[in-house]
């Protein structure tokens, strides 16, 4: 059994969230790296001991690695939120990795190097050994499944999100074939997120050709760089759209197609296809989805 220390804001929804992680045999909210021992939330919400509200998880490392968990840590934070995190702010509220392993710190440093390259900035969250730790009043112990409507600064897709990608793996298990793994990757994720259009797009030549999705009759051939798949596909990058009118030559596919993100494939260094999903809302994508779609991806 392995232990790393997760500060990401309010402990409420970082402990329920990893909770909900396959391997995870254990987690307590805490309070760690500050001064004063033993303290109280009551002095913890003071700013004054220098505690940040932390999550003590462990996890059995043969079925999720500590990769695996800093990568899952990094779609649940703002990185580049200096002591805040959603709407709590202070110092308790930054977010940080802290290890009692000093072998694990460079796996750490592989992930906030990994996180800072998806994101293109230098990231606020703090890497630091464990100096204490102190666990929560009762109280805060498992505060979401006790009150299920309770305050989480998280947003409510992330949990779905984790399902999806933890079942999504099981689903597609050792399938070879990518167009069977494309059929019920677009079908799972429909299911699941509920969105307007899921589907693929691979690369053949110097177009896309429409592959497996679900949703309306869709184009089945965009040239390289035309459109946001097209974009997506020549700079290698995920693009989320929220108002597809305004994104230059956009390719009007259903009309009510109102935002977008795209997700290139990467095998080997080279674009292989692309994730198109739509939205008949205005602003429906953000970092979140990115994260987590670009997960997703992975094993498809």
């Amino acid at each position: 059994m392995h232990t790393i220390y997760l500060a990401g804001g309010c402990f409420w929804g970082v402990e329920h969230f990893f909770k909900g992680v396959d391997g995870v045999i254990e987690t307590m909210p805490g309070y760690a790296n500050g001064t004063l021992e033993n303290p109280s939330y009551e002095a913890v919400y003071t700013d004054a001991t220098g505690h940040a509200e932390t999550v003590r998880v462990r996890f059995d490392e043969a079925k999720v690695s500590l990769q695996q968990i800093l990568r899952y840590y990094f779609t649940i934070i703002d990185p580049l939120s200096l002591n805040r995190q959603g709407g709590d702010i202070g110092t308790r509220y930054r977010t940080g990795v802290f290890y009692a392993d000093e072998s694990e710190r460079p796996i750490i440093e592989a992930a906030f190097a990994e996180a800072e390259q998806r994101i293109g900035q230098k990231i606020v969250t703090v890497l630091e050994p464990l100096r204490c730790f102190y666990p929560a009043e009762d109280y805060h112990r498992d505060y979401l499944d006790q009150h299920p409507g309770g305050y989480c600064h998280l947003p409510l897709k992330t949990f779905r999100y984790l399902r999806l990608y933890q079942d999504l793996k099981l689903f597609l298990g050792d399938e070879g074939d990518t167009v069977a793994r494309m059929a019920n990757a677009a079908a799972l994720i429909r299911e699941r997120m509920h969105f307007f259009w899921t589907g693929f797009y691979r690369v053949c030549g110097e177009q896309l050709v429409l592959g497996p999705f679900q949703g309306e009759a869709a184009c089945m051939r965009i040239g390289y760089g035309k459109g946001v798949c097209g974009s997506a596909w020549k700079e290698r990058r995920t693009l989320v759209v929220p108002d597809v009118e305004k994104f230059p030559g956009h390719i009007a596919c259903s009309s009510r197609s109102r935002s977008e993100i795209v997700v290139p494939l990467l095998r080997s260094g080279q674009v292989t296809a692309v994730l198109d999903i739509d939205s008949d809302e205005l602003g429906t994508f953000d970092a979140v989805d990115a994260a987590w779609l670009e997960m997703i991806t992975e094993p498809i």
